[in-house]
């Protein structure tokens, strides 16, 4: 028998997200890659969409150990389709130049095509403006920087912070830094009697001592959506403020964060077909204009003196030095590829699982299960049914030889 296995399915039995398509912005879809016929056979059943897209990503076409690759680790990270591949070579060879610093071809192109990514990045996930969006290395940094510049600015000894036992390290750890150097307290939701994050006590659990909510919008085990709308109604009635960590929902269904009213959102651009070293945080824009600076240095500063300087607007305040800006391009052109399919037809689409060990960054959850580890299979869109069925005999030979130990 196996012991600590969790299977995540990705239709999210739990709680249905409401799924707004209401959502366009013709100007930046021009260089959208359209899908609209081939998705008219997907949709008469021909062709599923994972046949009519893995051909765009290059690293599935290998073998491994004499058979063909089955990527089945996509809630890790994701793979790139060529169109991303070819993003960032073409800003190497054709452009490749700082952002924001220069006036020559170079530059002025360079900053036009990262600005864009930023625009794109805005109206992927619907924010009012695309200054509500700061680039950061990655969804963990995105959390820092809301720990460290809102959190150490806002929070006093008592303010509470409300979690679930389900998050992702990378949004308990700052927080505790963050509650170690404040006085805050940090309250932890348990599981339900369906082992996943306990709506119903985290809403006992939200008062007026609270100032800050953190949880995911899906969980990276569990597989679970929570309703983040609720939770934020519930969270702004006693005045406090919502993060939300959306590395798992952003790649897989349409979030709307005007619709979500949440005050900070993040993502990371790896797990959304595009490339690693990038990701983002959405704040609102009231929010940002109050936080002081993450990191110092170029490019977040308006007037360097001797004895002080002054900042820049956001995002600019909170992108200090040369971004990553090859990778903000390439994660522009994911979401071209991602909206061209469109995020309503991949959220419908995805049906599985997929296969990594370990306790996936959230060794609170796997004590709470009794377990010390647990075996995840994360599907995307690329995937395909056949590649389920290999992962079943595979589970299922697996199963065998150590039941033969018995």
């Amino acid at each position: 028998m196996m012991e600590g296995v969790v299977v995540s399915l990705p239709s999210f039995p739990f709680l249905k997200p409401t799924i707004s398509t209401s959502r366009s912005s013709p100007t930046l879809r021009l260089g959208f890659r359209r899908f609209s016929a081939s998705l008219s056979a997907v949709k008469g059943g021909s062709v599923s969409l994972g046949h009519l897209t893995q051909p765009d990503f290059p690293i599935l076409h290998q073998k491994v150990n004499g058979s063909k690759l089955v990527y089945l680790d996509n809630a890790a990270t994701s793979q790139k389709p060529t169109a991303v591949l070819k993003a960032l070579n073409t800003y190497y060879e054709a452009y490749n130049s700082n952002v924001h610093r220069g006036i020559h071809y170079l530059s002025a192109k360079a900053t036009d095509e990262y600005e864009l990514a930023r625009k794109k990045v805005a109206a992927f996930i619907n924010a009012s403006d695309s200054t509500e969006i700061v680039f950061t290395r990655n969804a963990t940094e995105s959390i820092n920087l809301v720990a460290y510049s809102w959190g150490l600015s806002n929070l006093k000894p008592g303010d509470e912070i409300v979690l679930t036992i389900a998050e992702h390290h990378s949004a308990i750890v700052p927080w505790q830094i963050v509650a170690q150097k404040t006085g805050a307290v940090l309250k932890f939701v348990s599981l339900d009697e369906n082992e996943v994050a306990d709506v119903e006590k985290l809403r006992e659990m939200i008062s007026t001592r609270t100032e800050l909510v953190v949880v995911h919008h899906v969980s990276n085990v569990l597989g679970s959506v929570l309703p983040i709308e609720d939770i934020v109604i519930w969270a702004h009635e006693v005045g406090a403020k919502v993060l939300v960590d959306a590395c798992q929902s952003v790649p897989h269904m349409v979030v709307d964060v005007q619709g979500l009213d949440a005050d900070f959102l993040v993502a990371s651009s790896h797990k959304m077909c595009g490339p690693t070293g990038i990701g983002f945080l959405f704040g609102k824009s009231n929010l940002l204009s109050a936080m002081p600076p993450f990191l110092g240095g170029g490019e977040m500063i308006s007037d360097v003196f001797l004895d002080h300087s002054t900042y820049a607007e956001p995002p600019s305040r909170f992108e200090a030095g040369t971004p990553a800006i090859g990778e903000a391009i390439g994660l522009g052109a994911a979401i071209d590829y991602l909206s061209g399919i469109g995020m309503q037809k991949i959220h419908d689409y995805e049906h599985g699982v997929a296969i990594r060990s370990g306790h996936h960054c959230a060794q609170p959850l796997h004590r709470q299960l009794g377990v010390s580890a647990s075996a995840r299979a994360s599907l995307h869109f690329y995937n395909t049914e056949e590649d389920v069925d290999d992962f079943i005999r595979s589970l299922n030979d697996t199963v065998s030889f150590f039941n033969s130990f018995k």
